[in-house]
C-alpha cells in the first residue's frame, strides 16, 4: 500500500501551536489510549471508537478516519513557518503509540518533506512497537507521571513499571527525549514526589530536560459532553509559588527544568 494511502482516525489538527515542540507546529490529535488519567484534558481522546460529545448544547462528532496524504495537505500548509521557527508536525492524542502503522507513515510522510517531527506520549507500549517510530521523531515528549506503581494505577488505571522501563530504552536510541511530569495535585505535586522523578530522569542516558506542566480544568466541560463524570472537580490548580518550589526541588538534580512545555 502507498505511504500516503495508509489510514487512521484523528480527533482533531491544531495548526499554530507554539507548544508541545519548538517554533510553529501542527499537533494531529489521534484517537485512542491505554491509560485513563483522572485528569485528562483530552476525554474524547480515549476511546478510539466514533463519539458524540455535546459543547455548548451542539452534539459535536468526535473521530474521523483519514489518510496520511488528508492530513499531509493540511500540515504542508505551513512549511514556511516551520522553516522560519524550527518548528513542525507533533502527534498527540490520545495515545499515538496505539495506532503504529498511520502514525509511523505519518512521521515518515512528514521527514520526506524534511519536517521537524516530534510525539507527546505515554510510552506504555510494547518497545518493539516504540521502536518503530524512532528514526522518524526528531524529539520524543514523554510523560514519567509517578514513580510509585501502585499510586499511578490509582490514577491512570495502570502501573508504571513498562512506562519506566521504556523510558530507559528510549533515552538509549531517541535523537532526544524530554521528560514531562503532569503536576496533579493530591497525586504527584510533593517535593520528593518531584525530586523522585527527576533523580530517575537525571539518571537516564542523553535526558538533560524535564518539563513540568500545572494541572488545569481545560477539559473538564468535555466529561459532562460525553456522559462521563470528571472526578478532580474539586481540585485546585497548583498556584505559581508552589510550582516554584517543585521546580527548584527538580532542579537540583541538575537537570535543565521549566515549568510548562
Amino acid at each position: 500500500m502507498n505511504l500516503y494511502d495508509t489510514k487512521g482516525r484523528i480527533f482533531d489538527i491544531q495548526r499554530f501551536s507554539v507548544h508541545d515542540g519548538p517554533g510553529i507546529r501542527t499537533i494531529v490529535f489521534l484517537k485512542g489510549c491505554v491509560l485513563r488519567c483522572k485528569w485528562c484534558c483530552n476525554p474524547e481522546s480515549q476511546n478510539f471508537a466514533i463519539e458524540e460529545m455535546t459543547l455548548g448544547g451542539k452534539v459535536k462528532t468526535v473521530g474521523r478516519d483519514v489518510t496520511v496524504g488528508e492530513v499531509m495537505e493540511t500540515v504542508k500548509r505551513d512549511m514556511p513557518y516551520y522553516r522560519r521557527s524550527g518548528g513542525g508536525l507533533t502527534l498527540s492524542g490520545g495515545e499515538s503509540l496505539c495506532q503504529p502503522e498511520f502514525a509511523v507513515a505519518l512521521l515518515r510522510a512528514s521527514k520526506e518533506y524534511s519536517i521537524n517531527t516530534a510525539m507527546e506520549s505515554t510510552g506504555y507500549a510494547k518497545y518493539d512497537v516504540i521502536e518503530q517510530y524512532l528514526p522518524y521523531l526528531d524529539l520524543y515528549l514523554m510523560d514519567i507521571k509517578h514513580m510509585n506503581a501502585k499510586k499511578h494505577e490509582q490514577f491512570t488505571t495502570k502501573t508504571n513499571e513498562l512506562i519506566l522501563e521504556n523510558a530507559k530504552k528510549i533515552a538509549e536510541h531517541a535523537k532526544k527525549l524530554i521528560i514531562r511530569v503532569p503536576v496533579i495535585p493530591n497525586f504527584n505535586d510533593t517535593e520528593s514526589e518531584i525530586l523522585d522523578i527527576a533523580r530517575f530522569a537525571s539518571n537516564l542516558p542523553n535526558v538533560n530536560e524535564l518539563h513540568l506542566l500545572p494541572y488545569h480544568r481545560l477539559g473538564q466541560d468535555k466529561y459532562s459532553g460525553l456522559g462521563r463524570t470528571y472526578e478532580l472537580a474539586d481540585l485546585v490548580p497548583p498556584t505559581d509559588e508552589k510550582m516554584q518550589l517543585l521546580l527548584k526541588a527538580a532542579e537540583t538534580t541538575g537537570l535543565k527544568c521549566q515549568i510548562g512545555g
